[in-house]
């Protein structure tokens, strides 16, 4: 029984259905895991409610009752999602006594489902960060070298689930914030369609506030393509409590792998990659056109530079609402005194903090022309395959990214991931190969809106086509 923390979700859930082992016994594996472990990647627990949500479901089980998608599985969650009587605190000191008294809408969706909420997992201060630490909490490791970066702002929980500590998690994706973990950690992380999985309860808007950014999308990480697709079912199925009547019925793919029209956007001299990167792209090209489908290289579906200028833009517009009033004001009095020539970042910076609702109007006017681009493109291909990040991940704490030794932006990181940030397509990070020094190296593949489901069939197809075993070295146990 101790193997089963090791395992895939969907192979915890089909041993709870047949009775090899109570969600009781599960949640002790999963607890005795994450005390053995030093990732310090699940930050707050509580034991106590876990058992009896665990003891709940196994009482629903012995009585024959109609059980969820998730139905005593223990699963974590980011700690920037509200969870009713488990503290909350987004990585921020001042919230470091948060306990809400309502769940997350995501959250509710999973508990709705018979999750086993079992602990929080870390984040940077108010999700702020491609390094997951925090003054509060302390850093995340990455469980494959804890010299490395388990990235973020999801870096918690793609660390807890590439160190077997929970089968799957909740994390949350603006600017790649749990693409690039996923990436780093060498887990499966799907961005959803963005508008299918409610953020309302996600920190960094604050406690209690009903609205979220327009780009923010919660998504699922986990160890397997097809315990993404039972997370998604969770999540994108409301709770009682929403008062929904609607629900959301997703394609799957129609087409065999002969039939697959797969483009690869391998490269692009805005966001270069490195050799390791780029051969496992190669690596994958290979394989596919081996196994039937039909593979073509293409420069994009949009102009690089201009897309990641439009998200930027949209991104500095949507951080703006949580300001507090002496901040929006400096900010706008330091933007006017900006020269009519000043093109660095910081004035970049001001003036987008402090654009006009009329520029933003136009700006969203642009977003809406870039997503018919991406429409157009997507008549002719059903899969495009990119990088997910340039590198693999770099060192704990370092504000640097060299790209074989040639220096680039540090946000570079997420270059790749922000070009359907702000459209909102469905993107997935799939682990397909490693460095030399055994650090994961995963692809992004992106679909048309609500192409979920065909992502996650594509990635079992390139799972079967690159195994990878998911062994954590033993120097991450105590």
């Amino acid at each position: 029984m101790t193997d089963l923390t090791r395992q895939p979700a969907h192979v915890q859930l089909r041993a709870l259905d047949r009775g090899e082992i109570s969600s009781r016994e599960l949640l002790d594996l999963h607890l005795d895991r994450i005390d053995a472990t030093a990732f310090n990647a699940v930050i707050t627990r509580d034991d106590d409610a876990a058992r009896q949500a665990a003891h709940t479901a196994d009482e629903r089980r012995a009585r024959g009752e109609a059980v969820g998608v998730l139905d005593g599985l223990p699963i974590t969650i980011k700690d920037s999602f509200e969870t009713a009587g488990l503290r909350t605190a987004s990585g921020a000191e001042e919230l470091a006594d948060h306990v809400p008294d309502q769940d997350a809408d995501a959250v509710a969706r999973l508990r709705h489902q018979g999750a086993v909420i079992m602990g929080k997992t870390n984040t940077p201060a108010y999700c702020q960060d491609l390094h997951t630490d925090n003054t509060h909490f302390g850093a995340t490791l990455n469980p494959h070298d804890p010299a490395r970066t388990a990235g973020g702002s999801s870096g918690g929980p793609a660390a807890a689930v590439a160190a077997h500590l929970t089968p799957a998690d909740l994390g949350s994706d603006l600017a790649g914030s749990l693409r690039l973990p996923a990436h780093y950690c060498g887990v499966y992380g799907l961005r959803p369609t963005h508008g299918l999985v409610p953020a309302r309860g996600h920190i960094p808007r604050p406690p209690g506030w009903l609205t979220s950014s327009d780009m923010v999308t919660p998504g699922p990480l986990a160890r397997h393509p097809r315990d993404l697709d039972l997370l998604l079912t969770a999540l994108i199925t409301p709770s009682p409590a929403e008062g929904t009547p609607w629900r959301a019925d997703l394609p799957t793919a129609s087409t065999s792998i002969d039939q697959l029209r797969v483009a690869i956007w391998a490269e692009d001299p805005n966001c270069p990659v490195d050799q390791t990167t780029a051969q496992a792209l190669t690596a994958l090209d290979a394989a596919l056109t081996t196994a039937g489908a039909r593979v073509r290289h293409t420069p994009g579906p949009v102009d690089f530079a201009n897309s990641t200028r439009l998200f930027e833009q949209l991104l500095y517009a949507t951080a703006t609402a949580t300001a507090d009033d002496e901040t929006a004001a400096a900010e706008l009095a330091a933007a006017r005194q900006l020269q009519a020539d000043d093109s660095s970042p910081r004035a970049t910076f001001l003036r987008q903090r402090t654009q006009t609702h009329r520029s933003w109007l136009r700006a969203n006017e642009e977003r809406a022309r870039l997503r018919s681009d991406w429409q157009r493109f997507f008549t002719d291909h059903d899969i495009l395959v990119t990088p997910a990040a340039p590198t693999a991940a770099i060192p704990v704490g370092s504000r640097t990214l060299a790209v074989d030794g040639q220096e680039r932006s540090f946000f570079d990181q997420t270059g790749w991931a922000n070009l359907t940030s702000h459209v909102g397509l469905p993107s997935l990070v799939v682990p397909v190969t490693t460095t030399p020094q055994g650090l994961p190296i995963g692809v992004q593949i992106i679909g048309r809106p609500y192409a979920d489901r065909a992502l996650l069939e594509m990635a079992e197809r390139i799972e079967t086509l690159f195994p990878l075993t998911q062994r954590i070295p033993d120097s991450g146990e105590q």
